[in-house]
C-alpha cells in the first residue's frame, strides 16, 4: 500500500515537474520574441496554407496549441482577424503541438559508460540548467534573461519526464497494470481516457508526454496508443473553450473550431480506421509495442492526415460554426451596416460618403442607446445589462476603426469642397462618438464600483443626479437629431445645455462638500460621485463638439472652442435657451428631496 502512494506521488511529482518546465519555456520563448510572434498571426494569413504553415510554427516555438489559439481567439474578439483567417492557424497548431513528441523523446536517450554517457538526458539536463542559471542571475541582458529561462524550462521538462518514467518503470512487471493497459485497446475506453485526461491536465502535449512515459513499460501498444491519442486532440480544446467565455460570437467560433477540428479528425478516422481493420480481420502491426519515438511518430502522422484531409473543407467548417453560433437580428444588423464600406465605391465620393452617412448614424444611434443603459444602472443595478454596455462599447471601438480606415481611404482620393467638408465632417463626429462611448462605460463602471463595494448614495445625492440624468437625455436626444436630421438650428440649445450641465456639475460639487462635512455621506461615495460628474460633463462637452461640427461643415478650418464662444457672446438664442432648460432643471431643495427619490424615473434604453 505504501509503495503504491509512492508511486503515485512520484508519478505525480513528475507530471508536475514536466507542466511547470513546459510552461516556463513557453514563456520564456514568447518573451524572446516579444510581439513578433503576434504580428505575425494576423499579418500573414491571407491564404489558408499560409495560416496552416503559420499556425504550426508558431505553436512548435511556444510549444502549445492551446496558446496559440487563445491568442487566435483574442484577434478575431477584437476584430484584427477574421474567423476564415483563424481556421489555418488553428490547424497549423494541430501540426505543431507534436513537436513536443519529439522533444520529449530525447528524455529517453541514454549512453552506456565513458564519453557515451556525456549523451545521457541527465547530463544533457544539467548542462542546460547549469548554463541556464548563470543566464539568468549572472547576465544583465533581458534577452539573456529570456533564453536562460528557456533552458531552465527545458531542463525542469526533461527531469519531469524522467520522473514520470521512473515512476512508472516498475509497473513494467505488474498484471494488474498490464491488464488495465489492454482494456484501453477498446476504442471507446480509448478515446475516452485521452479526453477526461486532457480535458484535466489541459495540454495535449502532457498526455502525450505522460503516454510516452508509460510506454517506457512496454504494456503500451498500438492498439491502446491510436485511440488515447484521438482522444488527446478533443481534450485538448478545453483550455480553448474556457477562454473564449466573455468573447463576442466570432471569438467564441473561433475557439469552436479548434474543437470541430480534432471531433472530425476522431470522427473520420476511428471509422476509417476501425472498419478496414473489421474487413481485413485485424492489422498485424496493432500489437506492435510502442516507444517514445514511435508515440511522437504516430502522433504526428494521426494530426498531418487530419489536417490533410479538413483542409479542403476550410470554408464548410466556417459556415458550420456560424451555423452553431448564429447572429441575432442586432449582430446581422451590424455586419450589414459595415458591409456598406466597400471599396469598390470608392471611385465614386458622393456614394462613399453616403454609406459612411448610413453607417456612422447606427453609430450614433447605438452610442445614444448605451448612454441610457448606463444611466439605468446607477438607478438598477443588472449585471446583464453592465455585459451589454461593455459588449457596445467594444462594438463603437469597432465603428471608429472601421469608419476611420474608410474615411482615409476616401480622402485619399480628390474631392470637391462639399465633399471634403461632409468628409472632416464625420471624421470629427465619429471620434465625439466613440468618446460617448467611453463615458458611457465610465457611468456603467460607477454603477458596478457601488454594487461590488454595497455602498450608495445618500436621498440628496441620488435626487440631485436624477435631475443631472434627465438633462443628459436631453442633450444626447438633441445631440442625436441634429446630426441625423443634419439640423443646424440645434446648436444653440446644445450649447446652452452643455453650460447648464456643467453648472449644474459645479453645483453638485458644492453641495457634495458640505454633506461630506455635516457627516451625511462618506469619502469613500464621494470619489465614485465625483466620477459621474466627471463624465457627465465630458458626455456634454463631446455633444456640443458635435453640434458644433454639423454647424461648420460648410466653413473651413472651424474652430469648436472659438465657435462656442461666439455662440454665447451673440446670445443667438442661447440665454432663452439656457433660462429655459434651467428652469425646467432646477436642482431640489431639501423639502423635495425625499419625494424625487421615492419616483421609480428609469430611463428607456430603447432595447
Amino acid at each position: 500500500m505504501i509503495s503504491t502512494i509512492t508511486l503515485i506521488l512520484k508519478l505525480l511529482c513528475g507530471v508536475s515537474l514536466f507542466l511547470y518546465g513546459m510552461t516556463v519555456m513557453g514563456d520564456g520563448l514568447k518573451m524572446a520574441a516579444g510581439n513578433k510572434l503576434e504580428a505575425l498571426l494576423y499579418k500573414l494569413t491571407n491564404t489558408p496554407l499560409k495560416g496552416i504553415l503559420l499556425g504550426t510554427a508558431v505553436t512548435a516555438i511556444i510549444q502549445s496549441s492551446s496558446a496559440t489559439t487563445v491568442m487566435v481567439v483574442g484577434f478575431v474578439n477584437s476584430g484584427m482577424m477574421k474567423v476564415a483567417q483563424a481556421i489555418g492557424i488553428i490547424m497549423g497548431s494541430n501540426i505543431g503541438t507534436s513537436i513536443t513528441g519529439w522533444i520529449l523523446s530525447l528524455s529517453y536517450i541514454e549512453g552506456s559508460a565513458g564519453i557515451a554517457s556525456l549523451l545521457s538526458t541527465a547530463t544533457i539536463s544539467a548542462i542546460v540548467a547549469i548554463v541556464g542559471i548563470i543566464l539568468m542571475k549572472f547576465t544583465k541582458k533581458p534577452a539573456n534573461h529570456h533564453l536562460g529561462a528557456i533552458m531552465l524550462g527545458f531542463a525542469v521538462l526533461m527531469t519531469g519526464m524522467q520522473t514520470m518514467s521512473g515512476a512508472v518503470a516498475p509497473l513494467k512487471d505488474n498484471p494488474t497494470f498490464i491488464s488495465m493497459l489492454t482494456k484501453f485497446a477498446n476504442p471507446f475506453i480509448g478515446i475516452l481516457i485521452g479526453i477526461v485526461f486532457t480535458a484535466i491536465l489541459q495540454s495535449a502535449s502532457a498526455s502525450v508526454g505522460i503516454l510516452q512515459a508509460l510506454s517506457v513499460t512496454g504494456g503500451i501498444s498500438f492498439a491502446t496508443a491510436l485511440p488515447i491519442t484521438m482522444g488527446i486532440g478533443v481534450g485538448a480544446a478545453a483550455p480553448v473553450l474556457l477562454s473564449s467565455i466573455g468573447t463576442n460570437k466570432n471569438g467564441k467560433r473561433t475557439a469552436l473550431v479548434y474543437l470541430i477540428n480534432d471531433l472530425l479528425g476522431m470522427i473520420i478516422w476511428s471509422i476509417i480506421f476501425y472498419s478496414v481493420n473489421a474487413v481485413v480481420g485485424g492489422f498485424s502491426f496493432l500489437d506492435i509495442t510502442m516507444s517514445p519515438v514511435r508515440i511522437a511518430l504516430m502522433n504526428t502522422v494521426y494530426r498531418v492526415l487530419t489536417i490533410l484531409v479538413l483542409c479542403p473543407f476550410i470554408k464548410q467548417i466556417e459556415k458550420l460554426v456560424f451555423a452553431l453560433v448564429k447572429d441575432s437580428a442586432a449582430d446581422k444588423e451590424e455586419e450589414n451596416e459595415f458591409s456598406l464600406l466597400d471599396e469598390r465605391f470608392l471611385k465614386y465620393p458622393d456614394l462613399s460618403l453616403g454609406q459612411v452617412q448610413t453607417v456612422i448614424n447606427g453609430m450614433a444611434s447605438k452610442t445614444r442607446k448605451n448612454i441610457f443603459r448606463s444611466m439605468n444602472l446607477m438607478k438598477e443595478f443588472e449585471d446583464k445589462k453592465y455585459e451589454k454596455v461593455l459588449a457596445r462599447e467594444n462594438l463603437l471601438d469597432k465603428y471608429e476603426d472601421k469608419l476611420g480606415a474608410y474615411l482615409m481611404q476616401i480622402t485619399a482620393s480628390p474631392l470637391s469642397g462639399k465633399q471634403s467638408a461632409r468628409a472632416a465632417k464625420y471624421m470629427r463626429c465619429l471620434s465625439d462618438f466613440e468618446r460617448l462611448g467611453d463615458h458611457s462605460a465610465g457611468l456603467a463602471y460607477v454603477a458596478k464600483e457601488l454594487k461590488d463595494k454595497k455602498i450608495g448614495f445618500s436621498n440628496a445625492a441620488n435626487a440631485e443626479l436624477m435631475v443631472l440624468f434627465k438633462a443628459i437625455r436631453e442633450i444626447v436626444d438633441l445631440t442625436y437629431d441634429s446630426f441625423i436630421k443634419d439640423d443646424k438650428n440645434c446648436a444653440p440649445k446644445i450649447e446652452a445645455m452643455r453650460g447648464l450641465i456643467n453648472s449644474i456639475c459645479s453645483e453638485l460639487k458644492i453641495r457634495h462638500v458640505v454633506r461630506l462635512q455635516q457627516g451625511k455621506c462618506s469619502v469613500a461615495q464621494g470619489f465614485p460621485f465625483n466620477d459621474v460628474l466627471t463624465n457627465a460633463e465630458r458626455i456634454a462637452a463631446h455633444c456640443s463638439n458635435i453640434a458644433i461640427a454639423v454647424v461648420e461643415q460648410d466653413r473651413e478650418n472651424a474652430d469648436i472652442h472659438a465657435y462656442g464662444q461666439t455662440i454665447k457672446a451673440k446670445k443667438v438664442n442661447f440665454e432663452e435657451a439656457f433660462n429655459t432648460f434651467a428652469a425646467k432643471y432646477e436642482l431640489p431643495n431639501l423639502h423635495e428631496i425625499d419625494a424625487m427619490v421615492e419616483e421609480q424615473t428609469v430611463f428607456d434604453d430603447e432595447e
